[in-house]
């Protein structure tokens, strides 16, 4: 069987780390975040709040990367560290709600965008329907691409990534330097809630902030083909996130100044209003424009990303054995990457954006939990490759801070978090029918069948 290959230096790596984290999330959540919260100085706190978790999690994530550098991530930590059940309820939720989910939102705030940018192009027929059309035509046209191999993705990665961090960093400058904004709106606004409503109110919000911020953990799926994983696999998570905090920051400051809180409160496209506020209507269809390119990058991380996942899985017994095949010339999970495409464009077709912000937030918030508690076992069963920097206090706060923001969202959105939670207990009796299969099929092969935590090491590290 035809294995991945280590092709991907840092740059690359790190590229994909930041195509990853700047998706929807930041594009489409500060008005969100403005209408429910009412104060800019709040939200600005909670966005660097939430960045220092994700950097948390990149530095623990760092340390078990190093130690397992193989493909899966999440799933392939919880394996080894704890139970196969555990990781492969990661890598159920990620096929649902980890990739495929994100896939599907990014594709159609980039239709939006573009709708926004070029409205001739919505105005006839059903102009929902036409924009769901545009989200399915950029899934398929750019999993065509990463299906020809990762050197050539990578490629078209890292000219997306790089061009979409010049163009934020340009429009924070410019629109700071020339943009009719106003500092007084950083003073307006209601003041926050207190007692356990505005807690609970800052948690949801917080939840939104790491949904924005999820990708900190990007490389960490790729491992089995980064060269060097135990210092380039650490570094490219704690750089990728470190730029985003900063851009992600100055995103925010720029929307503020920009617009004021009742402005703001409930727009979408907070980047398009951003953009007339700061230098009229005509800078809308720009802005717009280079937006939709930024989402680009994002939508290509996640075709990179997620098929990995599925791949491991499959090759491991926990999923169908067709998704562990890797096409013999392009060296890729072609037949993974296809079912995600194909998921997506089912998800862009039946929901909205919308509709999956609070579901995703929080399935997404539960196994990276489970996964930095894993760094405390990883210490106590062999001495590290890594150690995470700040050790034991990096994972302590990254547990607390997470756990806490699950449990304030759920008090204040039960319904959609009962979902996601749905979501995870519907894929214990699918474990159970590929875990009996898998046993079945290691009796028939001689193999003694064990489900107890170990660490692979990896003998093609280069």
């Amino acid at each position: 069987m035809q294995e991945l290959s280590r092709k991907l230096r840092l740059f690359p790596a790190t590229n994909i780390v930041i195509a990853n984290m700047i998706g929807a999330g930041i594009f489409t959540t500060s008005g969100l975040l403005m209408e429910q919260l009412g104060s800019p100085a709040l939200m600005i706190l909670l966005w660097v709040g939430g960045g220092f978790l994700a950097l948390c999690g990149a530095l623990c994530y760092g340390q078990l990367g190093a130690a397992m550098p193989r493909a899966g991530g999440e799933y392939i930590y919880l394996s080894e560290l704890f139970h196969p059940l555990p990781g492969f309820l990661t890598g159920w939720v990620s096929f649902f709600v980890g990739f495929s989910a994100p896939l599907a939102a990014s594709s159609l705030g980039f239709s939006e965008y573009i709708g926004s940018a070029f409205p001739a192009l919505i105005v006839w027929g059903n102009p929902e329907l036409i924009k769901k059309v545009i989200a399915v035509t950029v899934i398929v046209g750019l999993t065509l691409v990463h299906l020809r191999g990762l050197e050539i993705g990578s490629r078209l990665q890292n000219y997306l990534t790089v061009g979409k961090v010049l163009l934020i960093a340009a429009l924070i400058v410019i629109g700071f330097a020339l943009g009719r904004g106003d500092l007084g709106n950083f003073t307006l606004g209601s003041a926050p809630e207190t007692g356990l409503a505005g807690w609970k109110t800052a948690g949801l919000s917080l939840m939104w902030i790491m949904f924005a911020y999820s990708g900190w953990n990007a490389s960490a799926y790729i491992g089995s083909e980064i060269r060097d994983p135990t210092r380039n696999l650490p570094l490219s998570l704690a750089l990728g996130t470190s730029v985003v905090m900063a851009l992600y920051l100055g995103l925010n400051l720029l929307f503020v100044y920009a617009a004021s809180p009742g402005e703001m409160g409930g727009v979408i496209a907070i980047g398009g209003l951003a953009a007339s506020r700061l230098f009229g209507g005509p800078a809308e269809t720009v802005i717009s424009s280079l937006i939709a390119f930024a989402l680009l990058s994002s939508i290509s991380a996640l075709i990179i990303l997620g098929p990995r996942v599925y791949y491991a899985m499959a090759k491991d017994g926990y999923f169908f054995k067709i998704f562990s095949d890797v096409h013999p010339v392009f060296r890729v999970p072609s037949k993974s990457i296809v079912l995600q495409a194909l998921i997506a464009a089912v998800m862009v077709m039946s929901g909205s954006f919308d509709q999956i912000l609070t579901y995703m937030g929080f399935c997404l918030g539960i196994f990276p939990i489970f996964a930095v508690i894993g760094v405390f076992k990883l210490n106590n069963m062999s001495a590290p490759v890594r150690r995470v920097p700040l050790y034991p206090l990096t994972p302590l706060v990254f547990i607390s801070v997470s756990l806490s923001i699950l449990v304030l969202a759920y008090l204040e959105r039960p319904i959609e978090s009962s979902i996601a939670i749905i979501t995870v207990a519907l894929g214990l009796p699918v474990y159970a029918v590929f875990s009996k299969a898998r046993r079945k099929d290691r009796i028939a092969a001689g193999h003694p069948d064990s489900t107890e935590p170990h660490i692979k090491r990896d003998e093609h590290i280069v």
